[in-house]
Order: structure tokens, then sequence, then C-alpha cells
């Protein structure tokens, strides 16, 4: 009879592995520079190692049996940082700053969508729906892992224009990349033909659910500020409260918005954004960012070993055709894009070259895949997630082995 005080419990194992990972991960990026590069490559190799070294301790997280694990997780991380990075930003600046920041969402992001998905159905094979999908999965920059080309903390300075444009971008298109899932949803349950589903899709997906989420963040944001820094007047709570009082903003606002039917990741980086003005200059804002900046780091470096542990699984489901996906993506698709949504701005071609360059794929890709996947059973299922997964992972390498010396080059100006 085996001794259970010597047995070997799976959950122990993996929560020796995860923090051997994130051990493993940021010693060697350290090693490398004393300025490293994201860190996020080498969390997904080490999670991948793992699950070669324990074959099937990754399983009970398999995404394409319970994507709900990656939605509900994915969607605590994109969040806490939408609502950190409309804190950061010090100076809202003039109309003119904001241009590109439009130019981005309405042009870069809807033909990125659209040549994603003509990929993927013509390339992949995949259906109409799944393509859509996948383009809408992929369209968003994610302001996680793109934390090094951002601008800085509250107070801290680094607002060059180019930090603001992928700064803002970042915070925004992730909210409205979800009418495009919205679309590819209509067409997976009642088809392509546009009389079913147009209507109710422009109406309701997105004039309401985009308003909905800008006005009712706005709102919230305003209401907070007042809590936070108002209220009740001798002594207020940003005097001597928490940073947890991050989280009680960011629940309570998406919360509200998604009770209404809005766009809570729009609301989200809203109420960032409008909480930070009732006091511009108060360091409480600091402690605030600080706060959900851990747990944004926390929460998405157990994603990142997750995510390279389930990768020899989806191994299967990957081919050639999904890797010149990808590839087209991160160096052909989203530089082009960029810069032809940049055409009339009044950055330099390098800051033109840095923002078209730098389009990071991530945790909201992962959000967006497990939504759809819990809503709708798509054909391409196993495709889809093993194409975002090997994409991130590409992003990862690609951007972070590049991010410092353009780093250095803004800093510079």
């Amino acid at each position: 009879m085996d001794d259970p005080r010597f047995g070997f419990e799976v959950y122990h194992l993996l929560l020796a592995a995860l923090g051997a990972s994130l051990l493993v991960s940021f010693w060697l990026t350290h090693l490398v520079s004393s300025r490293p590069p994201a860190s996020s490559a080498l969390l997904i190799a080490c999670g991948f190692a793992t699950s070669l070294v324990f074959p099937g301790m990754f399983g009970a997280i398999d995404p394409l049996q319970s994507p709900e694990l990656w939605e509900t997780s994915a969607e605590i991380v994109v969040i806490v940082v939408l609502f950190a990075t409309g804190l950061r930003i010090d100076d809202l600046g003039h109309k003119r700053l904001w241009r590109p920041t439009i130019r981005l969402l309405a042009v870069t992001m809807p033909l990125s969508v659209a040549a994603v998905a003509v990929l993927g159905w013509g390339l992949a094979g995949m259906t109409v729906g799944g393509a859509i999908l996948l383009g809408a999965v992929l369209a968003p920059t994610d302001p996680v892992l793109a934390g090094d080309l951002q601008i800085g903390p509250p107070l801290g300075g680094r607002e060059h224009p180019v930090r603001f444009a992928l700064t803002t971008e970042a915070g925004l298109n992730d909210g409205l990349a979800f009418p495009f899932v919205y679309l590819a949803l209509h067409i997976a349950a009642v088809g392509v033909a546009p009389s079913v589903w147009l209507t109710e899709w422009l109406v309701w997906d997105v004039l309401y659910r985009i308003a909905a989420g800008a006005l009712l963040g706005a709102a919230i944001g305003w209401i907070l500020g007042r809590v936070l820094f108002r209220l009740p007047g001798r002594s207020t709570l940003a005097e001597s409260g928490p940073g947890v009082l991050a989280l009680a903003g960011v629940f309570l606002t998406y919360g509200l918005v998604e009770l209404a039917e809005g766009y809570g990741f729009i609301a989200a980086f809203v109420a960032g954004l409008v909480c930070r003005r009732a006091e511009h200059s108060h360091a409480f804002h600091q402690r605030l960012h600080a706060f959900t900046v851990s747990i944004e780091h926390a929460v998405s470096a157990i994603l990142l070993v997750f995510l390279g542990g389930v990768m020899p699984s989806l191994l299967s489901y990957l081919d050639w055709s999904h890797a010149v996906i990808a590839s087209a993506l991160l160096l052909v698709i989203r530089p082009l894009t960029g810069w032809l949504g940049l055409i009339g701005t009044d950055f330099t071609r390098r800051g033109r070259l840095v923002i078209s360059s730098f389009g990071v794929r991530g945790i909201g890709s992962l959000y967006y895949l497990g939504y759809a996947s819990t809503h709708v059973e798509f054909v391409d299922e196993g495709s889809l997630w093993a194409l975002v997964a090997f994409t991130i992972f590409a992003s990862t390498v690609v951007h972070g082995l590049t991010a410092n010396r353009m780093i250095e080059g803004l800093d510079r100006q």
C-alpha cells in the first residue's frame, strides 16, 4: 500500500512549477540586461517547458475544455490595467494630441480586423464567423504587455506624444474590439445574411454599448473622484486610504456598466481618466496606480505561464498557415495599417514607425477568445486557440527584443 505521506499532489506540483517559472523567468531577464525587455516570452517558455517535463499537469486548464477560466482571469487583469491606464495620464492635452489615437481606432483597427479575417478565411480555411472572430481577437493592442512603451505612472512624466498615442490606443481599443466580436457571434449563430443581424448589431452592439460604456464610465469616474478627494471634506479617503480602493473603483465601474449592457472595458479606462481629473496632482493617485500594477503583474505573469503550459496540447491544431497569419499581423498588417492610420498627423517618420510597429498582442486577446468560446461553439475553436497562443508568444519575442532600443530613443527625445 502506498504511503500517503509521500504521494504527489498535482496541485502542489503545479504551484511549485509555477513559482519556479516565475523566478527563473525574471532572473534570466535580469541576467541578460540591467534594463531588460519584457519577460513575457520567458514566462510562456517556462510554462511550455514545464508541460513537457510533466505531461498533463495543465490539463485542468485546457482552454478548449475550460474557456470560462481564461475568460474570467483575463477579464480581471484587463479591467484593472485599463483603470490604471486612465489614472496614468497626467495631461489630457488638446485635440491635436488625441488625433493619432482617434485615427488608430477608426482606421488602423478596422483595417487590421479585415486583413486578418481575410487571411483566416482564405489561407487557413476558417468559416466566415471564425475568421472575423480571429480578426477581432487579434485586433486590439494590449495594455498589459506593452507597459514599457507607454507613459509613466501618475506624476512621473514620460508623456512623449508617441507614448501618449500608444497608451490611449491600448486603453480604448480593448473595448472597441467588442463590436467585431459580436459581429462574429451573430454570423456564427444565424449566418452571413446581413438582413438578419445588421440592424441589431449597429444599434445595440455598436452605438448603444459604446455610448453606455463611455458615458457611464465618465459618470462613475466623476463620482469616485468626489468620494475619494472631496467627501466628507475635513478628512478624505485620499489622505489615508489604502491602494485597494482602486479595486473598489474598478469593480464598481465594470459591474454597473456591464449590468447596463455597456462595454465595461471602455468604462474602466474612462473612469480612471475622469477620476484622475478630480485632484490632478494628488499623490494618492500614485498609491492607487501602484496597487493596480501589482495586481496586474501578478495575475498576468501567472496567466502567461499557464498559456505556455497549455501550448503543447494546442500544437496539433497549429499549421504553417497559422504561422504565416501571425507573422503577417506582427510584421506587415499592423505596421502598414498603423502607418496608414497616422498619415496626416504631426509625428516624425520615427514616431510613426514606433507606433505602427508596436501593436503588442496579449491578455486582451485571451479574454475575447474565452468570451466567444463560452457563448457560441465555433468549428475552428482549436485552430483559433492555437493561433492566438502562437501570436501572443511571437509578439512577446519580437516586441520584447526590440523595446529597449525604441524606449531609449523616446527617452532621449
